[in-house]
């Protein structure tokens, strides 16, 4: 038997499943930005690691958010 391939399957256009959605594009922030956390509240972005993380200071404490930014918000 041959084993499964790990591309991705084209979709066609007569299948009546729907295609999976696009991945929706992450957002960029930058140093400075204000933003909002579900979970921290209200911050300033103090590093950016470029489309992998930001490091935000929340006031009482810094966390690092990793993409694809959920929770966060830029205001």
């Amino acid at each position: 038997m041959k084993p499964a391939s790990a591309a991705t399957r084209r979709h066609l256009s007569t299948s009546p499943f729907k295609p999976p959605p696009p991945a929706p594009p992450v957002e960029i922030f930058d140093l400075g930005d204000q933003v909002t956390h579900d979970r921290y509240g209200l911050g300033k972005v103090i590093g950016v690691e470029e489309d992998v993380a930001v490091l935000v200071d929340f006031g009482t404490r810094q966390e690092r958010i990793t993409a694809p930014y959920a929770k966060l918000i830029k205001l």
